[in-house]
């Protein structure tokens, strides 16, 4: 070094430093020259690389997302006075110059921050960093990851409403369709099957409620919080809030782009994990009376497929699809959760979990797979009935019976019918064959046994094969949400109507975000189009 060279303190420093270490790997430090060799270089020093999904819309990559928040950075720099207007219309010119070289067959379009900031600096030169004045990799990945789980969301949203409405058109048309419900896998209670179907399309529901819900969490920007505890500059946070679509600020700074990326995607995939757990058991339904020799649910023969060596087989396939596919969701969200348990606070496990491990192109696929089976489903009514008719299901409405006609005790009521279903399946009796007279004899030991008097049976013949009727014990239900006709049409009209409403809020929000892109547009045009 000449001896008539000053140092100044910082290059002492940095002179020191450099002797000891090497410097650290910059991502724009190496041109490259396609976005593969950018992504190489960027994976090459463990930077965050996107990875390319299953579906979606380009403009939601990285990258785009990348260029919409430096359309909304230069637009907010330059209306607050960060950077004049010339200086302004001049790094915008560079923003553009990225968006539409990436448009090309051999654009790049990296998806990592500095590799892009060099595309814009190689064309304008180096005022293109001012473009990150006040923020960071940490704020602008954040509000990315934030983007892009609120379109999931909102497809996970528009694909669950595909479910409900195919379980509402389905049970339309089964309100006089009786079949058994069961307790601890055992038949229980005669319902109508559109009972059953609204059971768990009231369990969806509540899926989109709780979306609603999430939304109004999730969709606050962490934008302008630069690493995490803000800037020197005056950033119009709200503004930038406003350009990219969120409903207002994430307003702590350090919970913006360190904390909330633990809780808010992990709320967002449980949702999902939710979702699959009903999916599962409704798709287990069908395949429990699939296993029938005689079953009252099938699919569409055209929907399986036959046995390579057993002709008489037709396998299940749309309903084996349907449970995998729920059961990736759930593992998939469980992994989500533990890829935040035990991290410290600002690692970047627990960051991009939900994007990276494909919680939601599960998702998508979990609703697709349950729509091919509600589509193939086939329901025998008469096969269903038949089933009723030849068990004991409507056992208890003979003690319902007694008790609510002639004060009989419960419990002497249930004994009585106790007694008759033991007779009668050691016999091969059903309710429609079993002996009047028998009965009476049966009542009389039960009424006996607890000491009950008179201990005649009340029932005339009429009444007690009324009593055993499956069609009249779902017939006389009473109270809110039972299985009685009037009750499930009423229900099922408010179903209607809860989708409906549910339909117009995703609408709503999907508009919301076509507005903001919209205004981003016009806002960032305007400023291209200053006069200098």
């Amino acid at each position: 070094m000449p001896s008539h060279t000053r140092l100044t303190p910082l290059a002492i420093t940095v002179a020191l430093f450099s002797s000891h270490c090497a410097y650290a790997a910059n991502t724009a430090g190496v041109p490259c020259a396609t976005t593969e060799q950018c992504a190489a270089q960027a994976a090459k020093i463990g930077a965050t690389v996107e990875k390319p999904k299953l579906a979606g819309d380009p403009a939601d990559s990285q990258f785009a997302w990348l260029n919409r928040i430096n359309q909304a950075s230069i637009v907010m720099l330059t209306e607050e006075g960060i950077v004049t207007p010339e200086l302004g219309r001049k790094i915008a010119g560079g923003v553009r110059y990225a968006i539409d070289q990436g448009d090309q067959p051999d654009g790049r379009r990296p998806t990592d921050v500095l590799q892009l900031e060099q595309i814009m600096t190689d064309k304008i030169g180096p005022e293109a960093s001012l473009i990150h004045s006040g923020r960071s990799r940490q704020d602008m990945l954040a509000t990315y990851r934030l983007a892009t789980l609120r379109t999931d969301v909102l497809a996970m949203a528009d694909a669950l409403n595909s479910t409900r409405q195919r379980l509402l058109v389905l049970a339309d048309k089964h309100i006089g369709t009786l079949v058994p419900a069961y307790t601890n896998g055992v038949q229980a209670m005669p319902i109508s099957y559109a009972h059953y179907l609204l059971a768990f399309e009231a369990a969806f529901e509540r899926d989109g409620q709780r979306i609603h819900e999430l939304y109004q969490r999730l969709n606050l920007s962490p934008m302008g919080t630069a690493v995490l505890a803000n800037s020197a500059y005056p950033l119009n946070r709200e503004r930038l809030a406003e350009l990219l679509g969120f409903d207002g600020v994430r307003e702590n700074s350090l919970d913006a782009s360190q904390v909330s990326t633990y809780d808010i995607p992990i709320e967002a995939v449980n949702i999902a994990s939710n979702a699959a757990i009903r999916v599962g058991a409704m798709v287990g339904d069908i395949h429990t009376q699939y296993h029938q020799i005689r079953p009252w649910l099938l699919l569409d023969e055209e929907k399986t497929y036959t046995s390579s060596a057993m002709p008489q087989k037709r396998n299940p396939g749309l309903l084996m699809r349907a449970r995998e596919a729920a059961s990736d969701v759930a593992g998939l969200a469980q992994a989500v959760t533990l890829r935040a348990h035990n991290v410290t606070t600002g690692m970047t496990d627990y960051k991009f979990a939900f994007d990276s491990l494909g919680v939601f192109d599960a998702t998508r696929e979990m609703f697709s797979a349950t729509n091919a089976v509600l589509d193939a489903l086939q329901v025998n009514p008469q096969r269903a009935l038949e089933e009723l008719e030849n068990e004991w299901t409507t056992s208890m409405e003979l003690a319902d019976t007694l008790e609510r006609l002639h004060k009989v005790p419960f419990r002497i009521g249930h004994s009585f019918a106790s007694l008759i279903v033991e007779e009668a399946r050691d016999n091969g009796l059903t309710p429609k064959n079993f002996p009047y007279d028998h009965a009476q004899k049966l009542y009389a030991q039960a009424a006996e046994h607890y000491k009950w008097s008179p201990a005649t049976l009340p029932l005339d013949e009429a009444t007690f094969r009324a009593a055993l009727s499956p069609r009249a014990m779902v017939n006389t239900r009473k109270g809110t949400g039972g299985p009685q006709p009037e009750e499930v049409k009423r229900m099922l009209a408010e179903a209607h109507q809860a989708l409906e409403v549910d339909r117009q809020w995703l609408k709503t929000k999907r508009n919301n975000l076509a507005n903001a892109q919209g205004n981003l547009d016009k806002a960032f045009s305007s400023l291209l189009s200053t006069t200098p």
